[in-house]
């Protein structure tokens, strides 16, 4: 059945092929992204020009901006049937030698970006008692990796909100899943202004650690080409995803082959371990 999804993040990478598949399977997809009329005009007149795909303003940052693209959606076309939450920064360096400010810049497109969205859309779900939240995560949502503690932090928030959230709207019909990928070239690993920006400490730590830094960026893409890491596996998962019977959707969903998915096997254990932990505390009718 065609569904109504929203879609956060969809001038490049993921983004973009999710609501290509989405559209040609039949769904209306909106596609929202910033600076409609002006950075992104092109590829907004692109994939405004497709079948079922209406390209609408939205910048994740801005409240007033989210809540104005989903009460238009939810007006002209009734509910949004799934959100996808997939417009992300990443950022890469010494932890010790990137300011607050960036750090705070990174949470709040990964974080606060797909909270306004989830709070913009819980309403009408509620009301409808069904809905679908995808949340784009990262394999560093579930383990840890050196040079990436704020966006690992910002996929670990996200991660913590989705599962908590999970028990309180499930009874509404709504489902609240995450999708972990791996490394793979989007171009959104390929944005310094994202990354450490105090070079003076990184100077500090000597030349070992810059070396390091170094050294690690270039295994990573190394990686990516030997595995030809392609983004299309990310839109096909989402893809999966929303044409799941509701009720037997995965709680976490991770694509990764360079670890022959690894996070998979680790994301496996969580819930029992959850679960287990909420009855120990007395809270098992929440369960």
């Amino acid at each position: 059945m065609s569904k109504t999804i929203l879609i956060t993040g969809t001038s490049s990478g993921f983004g973009k092929l999710m609501a290509l598949d989405l559209a040609k399977k039949g769904h209306r997809v909106i596609a929202a992204m910033r600076n409609v009329a002006a950075n992104n005009a092109g590829i907004a007149q692109e994939l405004d020009a497709i079948l079922n795909i209406e390209v609408v303003e939205m910048d994740v940052t801005n409240t007033e901006s989210v809540n104005a693209a989903i009460e238009a959606t939810v007006k002209k076309y009734g509910q949004i049937d799934v959100l996808v939450n997939n417009a992300g920064i990443t950022g890469f360096g010494l932890f010790e030698a990137t300011t607050i400010k960036q750090m705070k810049n990174i949470f709040e497109v990964n974080v606060w970006g797909s909270v306004r969205n989830i709070l913009a859309v819980l309403p009408s779900m509620r009301e409808h008692r069904s809905g679908l939240i995808i949340n784009i995560t990262s394999g560093l949502g579930l383990i840890t990796a050196p040079y990436l503690g704020p966006y690992n932090g910002s996929k670990w928030a996200i991660e913590g909100i989705t599962e908590t959230l999970r028990y309180e709207v499930r009874n509404h019909g709504i489902e609240t899943v995450t999708l972990q990928p791996g490394a793979f070239p989007t171009g959104i690993s390929e944005k310094p202004e994202n990354g450490s920006d105090r070079p003076e400490i990184t100077e500090a730590y000597g030349n070992g650690a810059l070396e390091k830094l170094q050294k690690f960026g270039g295994i990573m893409y190394e990686k990516m080409d030997e595995y030809r890491m392609d983004p299309q596996e990310i839109a096909d998962a989402v893809t999966k995803l929303v044409e799941m019977e509701a009720g037997t959707r995965p709680f976490y969903t991770t694509v990764n082959r360079v670890t022959d998915n690894l996070e998979q096997e680790y994301a496996n254990t969580k819930t029992p371990y959850n679960q287990e932990w909420i009855k120990r505390m007395g809270w098992g009718e929440w369960l």
